[in-house]
């Protein structure tokens, strides 16, 4: 029952973070949240069958039963694989054997089939002419490395693994050998370089077409990177394109850039062939790209209401405040102005999503109608 309680506070706690204000620290705190829940119901079970085992043995006590969550049905993409038990050829309660069949039970169990490795050995004949004697042979396969010796799907899985299950090489090294394969890391850095190598085009058009944009949003988030005495903090850079508020066609993409640091020349370098219009935070390191005298066009900034509403929210967080009040904690004062600047600035956000998807000019006539008041009165 302590466990059950643990359980039910860990979960309110990672839904507050999760519907509660935005901010990058908080998912550090969600991961250790979640790795701690899952312990925990792990060992719930744990317990539950360790009592009905109990409960079996003695007759006075009676197993608890812990409330579980209702398991949803298995995808219906997944293939069935349907297997019959035999009916018995005759009734085992009389022996006699005009049976008729009144329906069936089926009970689903999920499975899984291992990874399976194999070598696929590409044979080229070699033919001499015995004419001419001239010595012909099929070209050899197509490799994403050239000279390489990993497939495609090999590749795919090692990038997959490092770049978006964060396992590092040497760890998925460790599980190949455990399968039978032993590769080295630095064998696997190998395929990745040079698979990132491979990757440059698709990179670059990617790049080209985001910035083709007319707008652009733009924002850092910060890295953890592994340093001699203690982890530094590096900055991820993020241009986006995505029409599709202003019911344009072309599709959605995104840019990134890293960097050690978060000097502001990195966004300008970035962007250096650039412009138009920049929707952005008030980082001052954009400053320069705004400069009317900057070369090829100046940018033409556009103001972050959701940057500007978080400085409001922190002064106005109701339900921070009551959350450090049943702790206990020191809570800080509720600013009624603020408050009120969020809530006009949420009346702004209902607007936009009112008319997410059209066209310029309805955007515009529905903004100077609703929004032009909303945003007077938010300045007054």
């Amino acid at each position: 029952s302590a466990i059950e309680a643990v359980i039910v506070h860990l979960k309110l706690q990672i839904a507050n973070e999760q519907y509660g204000a935005s901010a990058e620290r908080t998912r550090r705190l969600l991961d250790q949240m979640e790795l701690q829940l899952e312990e925990l119901e792990a060992d719930a079970t744990e317990d539950d069958l360790a009592a009905e085992v109990a409960a079996e043995k003695t007759a006075m006590v009676t197993a608890f039963e812990r409330k579980r969550p209702a398991r949803k049905p298995f995808p219906e993409h997944l293939p069935r694989e349907r297997v019959v038990v035999p009916a018995p050829c005759s009734c085992p309660a009389c022996g006699s054997s005009q049976l008729s069949k009144l329906g069936e039970d089926v009970t689903e169990t999920l499975e899984v089939i291992p990874r399976a490795w194999k070598v696929v050995q590409t044979v080229r004949e070699k033919f001499s002419c015995r004419d001419c004697e001239t010595i012909t042979q099929p070209p050899a396969p197509f490799h994403v490395v050239p000279r390489g010796w990993a497939g495609p799907s090999f590749l795919a899985m090692l990038l997959f693994e490092k770049y978006g299950q964060h396992q590092p090489l040497n760890r998925q090294a460790e599980r190949f050998a455990r399968e039978g394969v032993p590769l080295s890391t630095s064998t696997l850095a190998d395929q990745v370089g040079a698979a990132a190598f491979a990757l440059m085009p698709l990179y670059r058009l990617i790049e080209a077409h985001v910035l083709a944009a007319e707008r652009l949003h733009g924002d850092d988030t910060t890295v953890p990177v592994m340093a001699k005495v203690k982890t530094d903090t590096a900055r991820l850079w993020v241009y986006v394109r995505d029409d599709r508020p202003f019911a344009g066609t072309d599709p959605p993409a995104a840019l990134f850039h890293y960097s050690r640091d978060r000097r502001g020349e990195h966004p300008r370098a970035h962007l250096s062939s650039w412009s138009g219009i920049l929707q952005a935070d008030a980082y001052g390191g954009y400053g320069e790209l705004y400069a009317p005298g900057r070369m090829p066009a100046p940018v033409l900034e556009a103001g972050c209401f959701a940057h500007a509403r978080r400085k409001f929210f922190e002064l106005a967080d109701v339900a921070s405040a009551a959350r450090k009040k049943s702790r206990g904690d020191h809570t800080g004062m509720i600013y009624p102005i603020a408050l009120e600047a969020v809530q006009r600035i949420d009346a702004l956000f209902d607007v936009e999503r009112g008319i997410n998807g059209k066209d310029a000019a309805e955007r515009f006539a529905v903004r100077q109608d609703l929004s032009a008041p909303l945003m007077t009165e938010l300045h007054a």
